[in-house]
């Protein structure tokens, strides 16, 4: 999801669209950008959204990557404090979302209201209970990734992140999710967090594969910068064989340690094409390695 793009500038319609044709899937985003979101009334869009779907949202947030427009964010009335960041500002509008996502009352009642209010002050609404427990935080670093554990959000680490020991960028993940897991038990929070990483693969088992992604397979690790001063690796794909498939993820450190493998797939080459990429990974890739899909809402 990106502002000034000929795209969605919002993903909470497409949610709700999708969490009310479906029943079982989880639905979610990878990342929303909090530079530009007005936090509170995206818990209420959120809430709305989970309940439409029935609490299958898994919601991604993040500070973002570089957008269309140079400081787009300035545009939708929004403006780092002084001595902030971008990213600084980011973080701000995360924390007082997952806040709000609490549902604690806050707002001073009118006593000559529009509709009845319940007694106390008045929290957002509508309310997903269970909502701030599916929250993920989009990290690229060690620093957000252990600022995340400590709130009590879940962890994205995607095919970018930035360049911190030169190691390879699995290895690197792996090491994040480390770092995550050890500051989440530091925090003290009772329950267990979930991790995902992303990964593109595609399991060669037809012309067509072939034809678009024969080539993939040979790539490596790539270096960049994301802005001026950040180096980041960007991942490989993974494109092969099946059995040649499972071998490479095998050794794959982060897949390994995470809990949630996301695939990223071409959108541009459709519905029928994508669910074929999909469905051969299920069935020539993953019962090898002993994935499984959730059935946390089987």
């Amino acid at each position: 999801m990106h502002h000034f793009a000929r795209q969605l500038g919002s993903p909470f319609p497409l949610l709700a669209a999708v969490g009310a044709r479906t029943r079982r899937i989880e639905i979610g985003t990878a990342v929303i950008d909090m530079r530009y979101e007005n936090p509170l009334y995206m818990v209420e869009d959120a809430g709305a959204a989970d309940i439409i779907a029935g609490g299958r949202l898994q919601l991604g947030i993040s500070r973002g990557s570089p957008e269309q427009v140079i400081d787009g964010w300035r545009y939708l009335g929004y403006a780092p404090r002084e001595g902030e960041t971008a990213a600084d500002m980011a973080r701000r509008h995360a924390e007082v979302f997952f806040e709000a996502l609490k549902g604690h009352g806050f707002a001073q009642p009118n006593p000559r209201p529009m509709f009845p209010n319940p007694p106390g002050l008045l929290r957002l609404e509508p309310h997903s209970e269970g909502l701030r427990d599916r929250i993920w935080w989009g990290s690229s670093s060690n620093a957000t990734a252990r600022w995340a554990a400590k709130l009590g959000m879940n962890l994205q680490s995607s095919t970018l992140k930035d360049d911190e020991t030169g190691e390879p960028l699995h290895v690197q993940q792996r090491k994040q999710i480390e770092a995550y897991r050890e500051a989440w038990k530091e925090a003290g929070h009772q329950r267990e967090p979930r991790v995902s990483v992303s990964r593109s693969i595609f399991a060669l088992v037809d012309d067509r594969d072939r034809a678009y992604f024969g080539r993939e397979g040979r790539g490596q690790d790539q270096i960049g910068y994301i802005d001026a001063s950040t180096r980041a690796i960007f991942g490989r794909s993974y494109a092969a064989e099946p059995d040649v498939l499972i071998e490479e993820l095998a050794r794959d450190e982060a897949i390994a340690a995470a809990d949630t493998l996301l695939l990223t797939v071409p959108n541009q080459l459709g519905v029928d094409y994508n669910a074929h990429l999909i469905e051969s990974i299920l069935e020539h890739v993953a019962p090898a390695l002993g994935w499984r899909e959730s059935t946390r809402h089987g």
